[in-house]
């Protein structure tokens, strides 16, 4: 079977970095959309406003896990706005990973960056 380079659309945008990484671990454009469309776990990405959707894969005795990567973005063309899906990275997990834990940051930490910052709480 033949890789097939996925296509930008209105609404989704692909990285060559996705293409490659989809192409190594074995994934295709619709096993990425369905992840993004149907994910069991959600969390905030590694790189700034990002988010990482995660869909269990394979077996018992063999699990896997299906990562998909992406940031959301305004585009404006011709005076009108709308936002594209840009997909940046995806990948195949071997095994089953832990949820992640909301980061601790002490309490007076969060009283200053929401006096100065004007952030809610």
């Amino acid at each position: 079977m033949q890789f097939k380079i996925p296509k930008n659309t209105r609404y989704l945008a692909w990285t060559k970095h996705v293409s490659r990484k989809m192409m190594f671990y074995g994934l295709s454009a619709a096993k990425v959309k369905t992840v993004l469309s149907r994910g069991d776990r959600t969390e905030p990405g590694i790189a700034p406003n990002t988010i990482a959707v995660m869909k269990k894969s394979g077996s018992k005795k063999n699990p896997q896990e299906i990562w998909v990567m992406y940031q959301d973005k305004k585009i404006t063309q011709g005076g009108a706005s709308n936002e594209r899906r840009v997909i940046i990275t995806a990948w195949r997990y071997p095994g089953v990973s832990k949820p992640k834990e909301k980061i601790p940051i002490p309490e007076g930490v969060l009283s200053e960056l929401a006096a100065e910052e004007g952030i809610e709480i």
